[in-house]
């Protein structure tokens, strides 16, 4: 690797999703002030998420679809739009 360009902080880091009560350790550059203890008893940084996977709706199946053709039609009968 070239000096200079690469971070030099990079290490194993502990991301927590919040709201799923959830946790993955990764490699990161990411700087943080807290640590948590990880399951093989190592003291690792920190960083609470709001969102991951494991709490997203596309990826948990709860994400609602809008009915896009409905409101394209409802929107051209207001305003008499007709198709050609």
């Amino acid at each position: 690797m070239k000096k200079g360009v690469h971070p030099t902080n990079y290490r194993p880091v502990v991301f927590q999703d919040t709201s799923a009560d959830y946790q993955f350790l990764v490699r990161s550059t990411v700087q943080t002030s807290e640590t948590t203890e990880w399951e093989d008893g190592k003291t690792y940084p920190l960083v609470k998420l709001e969102i991951s996977d494991k709490s997203h709706p596309f990826f948990t199946g709860k994400q609602k679809l809008l009915d896009s053709t409905g409101r394209v039609e409802r929107f051209n009968k207001k305003y008499g739009i007709k198709k050609s």
